[in-house]
């Protein structure tokens, strides 16, 4: 009899709960660098390159496409391994409306950067948003961006690995512009650092950004491709060695570490 009346329930109200999950085309977790190697004045080209790459009609265009046509994203700023900071909670895009909503909500303030690059504290911190909130994508994406290799938490591969496991393709848009600092805390060939030990799944690019004036088009581009499932042409000028060092960030920390500044 006890049986009984628990198959009754699921039978009752399991549609009902399985229904809490609302459905969309693609979960896009947007994670962003805001660590202490970034300026103030490209953090802002950053934020508002992601404002208006979501509030445009091309992007728009991508989202109403999908089988869905709804998209659900949200924007985290990370730096160190534990500092994470949600500007964008889980948002469903159904309009050109909430896409508008959203593009302001990333421009409403504008804080100063962070210490350190934990691009694997970013990772792990996105695989577990995307299983706790309330979405079932039809695929998932972490869509990070950096100007340096991961210097603080686990291994960058390991933490890749893990968000691969379960599902999560990892897109990336390395920040390749030069200046003092990244000459100390950077390395000269990002995007093949970014194509060997971050990004991975299937249809997995990574999307290089040379020059500042570069950002706003390459951010809308990239969002384009991510929505609509697509990959970029190949890129002849990502080359890696045969087994490249994805512990660079750790070893030039070291080397580094008592300097005045840091990342």
């Amino acid at each position: 009899m006890r049986l009984w009346f628990c198959l009754f329930l699921i039978c009752l109200f399991g549609p009902a709960l399985a229904e809490t999950e609302r459905e969309v085309d693609l979960e896009l977790f947007l994670a962003v660098d805001v660590s202490r190697s970034m300026t103030p004045a490209e953090l802002e080209i950053q934020r508002r390159g992601y404002a208006t790459a979501l509030a445009s009609d091309d992007v728009y265009g991508a989202i109403s496409s999908g089988l869905i046509g709804e998209i659900a994203i949200t924007y985290v700023e990370w730096a160190g391994q534990a500092s994470q900071k949600i500007v964008v909670p889980w948002t469903v895009i159904d309009s050109p409306e909430a896409a508008d909503r959203i593009a302001n909500q990333i421009t409403a303030h504008f804080d100063p950067g962070l210490r350190r690059t934990s691009i694997s504290g970013a990772l792990d911190y996105a695989r577990q948003s995307i299983a706790q909130n309330a979405l079932h994508g039809l695929r998932r994406v972490i869509d990070i961006s950096g100007d340096g290799p991961n210097n603080q938490g686990p291994l960058v591969t390991l933490a890749r690995d893990r968000a691969l496991a379960d599902g999560i393709v990892i897109n990336g848009l390395p920040l390749m512009t030069r200046d003092a600092f990244s000459d100390r805390w950077g390395i000269p060939d990002l995007d093949a650092y970014y194509k060997e030990c971050v990004v991975g799944g299937p249809g997995a690019f990574v999307v290089p950004v040379l020059e500042w004036a570069d950002f706003p088009e390459a951010i809308k581009r990239k969002l384009v491709l991510e929505i609509a499932g697509k990959a970029p042409p190949a890129q002849p000028r990502i080359h890696a060695a045969q087994s490249y060092n994805c512990r660079i960030g750790e070893e030039i920390w070291q080397r580094n570490r008592f300097l005045f500044s840091e990342p």
